[in-house]
């Protein structure tokens, strides 16, 4: 019986992607690019260019740097969520059209952002169930929707659709904001329970949730972490994480997401990281020092 191939995890630093090498293969991730949300602010009376033009040119750079074999986003390609804007008609296709150029494989799961996204992608872009995909030891989903159950075979769950920020204010009163990367750890017996409850699998207050994962699925459960990616639009701001409460309850109330609701990710554990690498410390203390 053949090993399964190693899969490695590998934020590009300074850049909010991440690259998933699993056996000889390359996978370069983003999320949340939002294409498109200049023009919720010009219905607002605030008229900003067209950012669309950098966000292509700084991922064709990280394209360059890495050498991918397939480009993964993890949703939210456009930004109004019911319907689509004259200035995504026009942004996403050409958006797409141009990354093709630069690499043949582009996968997309939808995000809550992505209704009827299927019309504005180009041939050549492939639309995976927004219950998400696995590459290697990894699942990736955008976040909104419970994952498929497969995703729980994973050792490492990744999703965007938080935005991750952190915020501090210094004496003066001044904040600074910062994106992040956060890695927080998973109980998986709760995470399978909860999984398996949404799949209208029916257990009993005594069963072993994994087990019964194991018995009707064939699924070894193995998930260890939770990755939550920064937004790719860096334009757009963030949740400051390190704002809300330490209290578990209203951690989980405040963010959106059934596995971020299911009590199943411990957030107050989790290791917080800036885009260039550098481990500030875990969100319990965090929440501290805002």
């Amino acid at each position: 019986m053949s090993e399964e191939p190693r899969t490695l995890l590998k934020p590009v630093s300074p850049y909010p992607a991440l690259l998933i090498e699993s056996g000889s293969e390359k996978f370069l991730t983003i999320s949340d690019i939002h294409l498109g949300w200049e023009a919720n602010l010009a219905g607002e009376g605030v008229h900003v260019p067209s950012q669309t033009n950098k966000l292509l040119r700084r991922l064709e750079r990280i394209i360059s740097l890495v050498k991918p074999d397939c480009l993964t986003i993890l949703g939210d390609i456009k930004h109004t969520i019911e319907k689509i804007e004259l200035e995504e008609w026009r942004d996403v296709p050409i958006f797409f059209e141009s990354l093709l150029r630069k690499i043949s494989c582009i996968k997309v799961i939808p995000g809550n952002h992505d209704g009827n996204i299927e019309v504005l992608l180009p041939e050549g872009v492939e639309v995976a169930p927004q219950q998400g995909i696995v590459i290697g030891g990894a699942g990736l989903f955008h976040g909104h929707t419970w994952p498929d159950i497969k995703l729980l075979g994973c050792e490492t769950l990744i999703i965007g659709h938080i935005h991750p920020t952190v915020t501090f204010k210094d004496p003066m009163g001044f904040r600074i904001t910062s994106q992040v990367w956060v890695r927080a750890p998973c109980d998986r017996p709760t995470l399978v329970r909860s999984t398996l409850k949404h799949y209208n699998v029916r257990l009993k207050r005594d069963d072993d949730p994994e087990e019964i994962l194991r018995a009707k699925f064939s699924i070894e459960p193995k998930v260890r972490s939770l990755i939550v990616m920064p937004s790719f639009n860096d334009f757009l701001g963030g949740r400051a994480i390190n704002r809300a409460s330490i209290s578990r309850d209203v951690i989980f109330k405040d963010f959106i997401g059934p596995v971020l609701r299911s009590g199943s990710v411990d957030l107050e554990r989790a290791e917080i990281y800036l885009l260039d690498g550098t481990f500030i410390g875990t969100l319990n203390k965090l929440s501290m020092l805002e």
